[in-house]
């Protein structure tokens, strides 16, 4: 339960979430805003399932908790992924927030977006690698199944860790702002700054 839940929490609904504003970036940005941080929200549930039921498999079996490297990175990428959705709705997606201070949060947001997505992938190519030391540590230079298996599945999620990168890092899929976001905007700025749309101050 563990693994896959966090694979499909942190890695792939994330990795999904991070690429709305890419694969809708025609439609109206509310309803792109609002799927954006359901899937982030959708994948930290799923992720909490996973991290619960760890816990609950440790204390099962009498397995010590938070001592290695892989628990202690993947509840650092936990927690500031929780932050980070909190933020993110905080600034972007409930009322309340300037004009001004969204604008200088939003690279922060962005930067951080992709810090976690891959801090995530780290996260569970150290699991995979400490299961199969803890599993197979006498077999594995023999290249038995389970190795091959889960050597594949860290190959899979570097690829698709690269594949996200690549689309979101290419300029000429970038959502443009439609024409009437951009009148909004100005209109929104000039009733929350006292700014003319000319930028002089009223």
């Amino acid at each position: 339960v563990h693994p896959l839940c966090m694979v499909l929490g942190m890695v792939f609904l994330q990795g999904d979430a991070l690429l709305v504003y890419r694969v809708f970036r025609h439609e109206a940005k509310r309803s792109t805003k609002a799927l954006h941080a359901l899937l982030h929200g959708l994948a930290l549930l799923i992720a909490l399932v996973g991290i619960v039921a760890v816990f609950e498999f440790h204390q099962t079996k009498g397995i010590p908790d938070m001592y290695s490297l892989h628990s202690w990175c993947g509840m650092a990428a936990f927690v500031l992924y929780l932050l980070q959705w909190l933020l993110g709705c905080g600034f972007f997606l409930l009322p309340g927030a300037s004009f001004s201070l969204r604008g200088r949060y939003k690279p922060q947001h962005v930067f951080f977006g992709l810090a976690l997505f891959a801090l995530s992938i780290a996260v569970c190519l150290l699991g995979i690698t400490e299961m199969l030391l803890f599993n197979i540590r006498d077999s594995y230079s023999h290249f038995v199944s389970e190795g091959v298996l889960a050597n594949t599945l860290g190959v899979l999620l570097v690829a698709f860790g690269l594949v996200v990168g690549y689309v979101l890092t290419r300029d000429d899929w970038k959502r443009p702002p439609l024409a009437e976001e951009l009148a909004l905007s100005m209109d929104f700025k000039t009733l929350t700054e006292g700014e003319s749309p000319g930028g002089s101050s009223q």
